[in-house]
């Protein structure tokens, strides 16, 4: 019944709706899992200081580095049926331990930034390895048309996550909330094994497609250096960072100066999550598809990156809790609803090793590193005497680069469709054994 509804309001075919729906509900539990547990992080950033949180994000950078190799060297020995079930194992008992350890009245530094570490790398890492699968089941047409509806799972799940902790935090604590987080990632590996079986039972996928992808682990970076378009997604994603940054470490200020306690922090921190994903589960489910399908990529890539132009401007003139929220909300909802599927549709036309090991370097290490980057600089300013508002005018300069970035890859995607201009972009037609 869920399938056809689903075929009703959004563009998905009858023959697709297994996928889709098993895509749908696997990101549902993995970000829910999350997205519940990021409202603690952010609170433990609160408790460590914006100078403390700027520093531990050399860390996040220094550990998005060291996990390329290593994931390069799982996806070049192992199955995807093996080794992508066992990530979400992992992390569903690594968020177990943390909840047995962690204790907010007696708040222990060395955990709490461990805890920040471990969560704004795994993050990235495991939204890059969904999207990388994603994109060996569906090609370049299926991306337009499904990955809004398939990306609106995970904002329902989070949705569903920071909406658990608003509500159930005072009950059952931070370390309840980690719990409830393991439990869900632990769902999750039994919604990817039912979306490994359905890939393996489609027409003309053959056990030779499960195999190990080879190559050499350091392949990601190699590929970027080489390729134009890999660099282009590479300073978008830069200019995705920046902007996030310049309003996070607005957020810890306002957030800080607002509301007085962990609790209360919590709950604010879960609100705007929760309040995000309502907006954009019901522009992805909606609106997303058929924008990518009239529009093109191009508009999902600088809509965002215009808005935030004018949206930073207002804020250089005038700034208050409520306003810089919105902002915040608008921001981050046209991120995940337009920018985050118009990223991924950059990738449909690309072979395999890039699909895995170059697009995994951009998400995470490129990702962090510019993060690490754009707080030590934001920390820097305000060090010198910059005023928060003379912040959201660097951010406004900042968006209106980003938004040229945008639409420079938007029309080397859109035309694709020719041999020259698939070379342009970087597809490798032979599919690399």
């Amino acid at each position: 019944m869920f399938g056809r509804l689903l075929t009703r309001v959004a563009p998905v075919e009858p023959r697709e709706i297994g996928a889709v729906l098993a895509a749908f509900f696997l990101f549902f539990f993995m970000w829910a899992g999350y997205f519940s547990v990021r409202p603690v992080r952010e609170t433990v950033g609160t408790l460590l200081g914006r100078q403390a949180v700027a520093d531990l994000w050399l860390y996040t950078s220094a550990f998005s580095i060291l996990i390329i190799p290593v994931y390069g060297a799982v996806v070049a020995r192992f199955k995807r049926s093996t080794f992508l079930p066992w990530t979400y194992g992992i992390v569903a008992v690594a968020l177990a331990g943390v909840g047995l350890l962690l204790d907010p009245a007696q708040f222990n530094p060395v955990l709490g930034k461990s805890f920040y570490v471990f969560i704004s790398v795994v993050n990235l890492f495991l939204l890059s390895m969904f999207w990388s699968f994603l994109l060996e089941i569906f090609d370049k047409a299926q991306t337009k048309r499904l990955f809004g509806v398939i990306a609106a799972g995970g904002s329902a799940g989070a949705l569903a996550g920071p909406l658990l902790a608003d509500l159930t935090v005072t009950t059952i604590g931070e370390a309840g909330v980690l719990f409830v987080a393991a439990a869900m990632f632990v769902i999750a590996i039994v919604c990817q094994r039912i979306l490994l079986s359905g890939w393996a039972r489609q027409p003309g996928t053959e056990a030779a497609d499960d195999r190990p992808i080879g190559g050499n682990v350091f392949a990601g970076v190699t590929l970027i250096l080489k390729s134009p378009y890999l660099l282009g997604i590479a300073l978008f994603i830069v200019g995705i960072s920046a902007v996030s940054t310049v309003l996070y470490f607005e957020q810890l200020r306002i957030v800080a100066d607002t509301f007085a306690t962990p609790n209360e922090r919590t709950r604010v921190f879960a609100r705007i999550d929760w309040i995000v994903q309502s907006l954009t589960v019901v522009t992805q489910v909606f609106l997303t598809g058929r924008v990518a399908a009239r529009f093109g990529v191009t508009t999902l890539l600088t809509l965002v990156p215009l808005l935030m132009v004018a949206a930073f401007a207002g804020l250089a003139g005038y700034t208050t809790f409520t306003l810089f929220a919105a902002v915040f909300i608008l921001r981050r909802a046209g991120e995940y609803a337009l920018v985050r599927p118009g990223r991924e549709m950059l990738w449909s036309p690309l072979d395999k090793e890039t699909k895995y090991k170059a697009k995994s370097t951009i998400d995470v290490p490129v990702y962090r590193g510019a993060d690490y980057v754009g707080g030590q600089v934001t920390v820097g300013l305000t060090s010198l005497g910059v005023s928060p508002n003379g912040m959201m005018a660097v951010g406004a300069v900042i968006a209106a680069a980003w938004a040229v970035v945008g639409w420079w890859l938007g029309r080397k995607f859109e035309g694709g469709a020719t041999p020259e201009k698939r070379a342009e972009v970087g597809e490798v037609v032979a599919q690399r054994s």
